[in-house]
């Protein structure tokens, strides 16, 4: 079949495979990158809230609690507690549409509220943040509650004697603390121990759309780029090789048929032009080849009537 195609049919067929090869093959390729770029993205987002949410517990710590102090003695008041204020916080902040998929955690292996226990996976990471010290973030892609989730992770270490005050033995822990939240959890920490993990999650769905937005994006204008060039190259070859050669064969055509009064065009120096020079050429041959026919031919004649005339003046002769 592409044996009985014309010559720019060919070059358009040719030119789509390619455009839909490329379109292939670069929507894999952007795929994969514009994902990471996506989940780069997240991360960094995620990493900025993770310091904001920090910059809260600093604040609770240094500027809440001591105004608190007396009152704590009395009554315990949760939002005392950096963890809590922290979470707190970034309920309020998820009501902003920018962040409605976002979730905060402090996930913890021995807590003392309970809303911040850790699930298998994150006591998991926060077992890896043990394990190398070394290690200061973590992130990828799990499943919770049938949801496929992006999360990043940092640890959440003792790093202050302070924190010794609620979490080292209940006997040392403020009264109502232990009224309000008992004395099963949140005790036996140590400084310096990695206890649990700060992990910010959002849905995965929201990391492919956003990379699908942007490969779409791309590839449409890959794809319209590529139509442009499709068109521009079926515009030049029509008007430099195409029609050319369409009239060098019209030309072809009427020199077979004797008209040796027309002329082979030459619009232009390339290979296009070294044709109608070849042909230009042959046709000059033909023209040659064809008076030496005639003359020769012309002669045979001549020479053949002189000698019938000259036998004829012998047979007429008297002897």
């Amino acid at each position: 079949m592409f044996k009985n195609l014309k010559l720019k049919q060919k070059f358009t067929l040719s030119l789509l495979l390619v455009l839909i090869g490329g379109i292939v093959l670069s929507g894999i390729t952007l795929s994969t990158v514009l994902r990471r770029n996506a989940q780069a993205e997240v991360g960094s987002t995620a990493l900025l809230l993770m310091e904001t949410m920090n910059s809260v517990r600093e604040y609770t710590d240094t500027q809440v609690k001591p105004e608190l102090a007396d009152q704590l003695v009395r009554r315990f008041l949760p939002e005392s507690v950096p963890a809590y204020s922290a979470r707190e916080v970034f309920e309020s902040l998820r009501k902003d549409s920018d962040y409605d998929d976002y979730f905060y955690k402090e996930a913890t292996l021995n807590p003392t509220n309970l809303r911040d226990k850790a699930d298998k996976f994150e006591a998991q990471i926060v077992e890896d943040f043990r394990q190398d010290s070394r290690k200061t973030s973590a992130e990828g892609f799990r499943v919770a509650q049938g949801r496929r989730i992006f999360y990043f992770a940092r640890p959440i270490k003792i790093s202050k004697a302070s924190c010794l005050e609620c979490h080292s033995t209940p006997e040392r822990a403020p009264a109502s603390m232990i009224e309000f939240y008992g004395a099963s959890g949140g005790f036996g920490w140590q400084e310096g121990e990695i206890v649990g993990a700060q992990v910010i999650s959002v849905p995965a769905s929201t990391v492919i759309e956003k990379a699908n937005k942007a490969t779409l994006l791309l590839l449409s204008i890959v794809s319209a780029i590529f139509v442009l060039i499709i068109i521009l190259i079926n515009y030049l070859l029509n008007n430099q090789v195409i029609q050319p050669l369409k009239r060098m064969v019209k030309t072809a055509e009427e020199v077979s048929r004797g008209n040796m009064g027309v002329e082979f065009e030459q619009s232009s120096n390339d290979e296009v032009g070294n044709i109608a020079q070849a042909f230009t050429r042959m046709k000059r041959s033909l023209m040659m080849a064809m008076d030496r026919i005639n003359s020769s031919s012309g002669r045979r004649s001549t020479g053949s009537q002189s000698t019938r005339t000259t036998r004829n003046g012998e047979q007429n002769s008297p002897r």
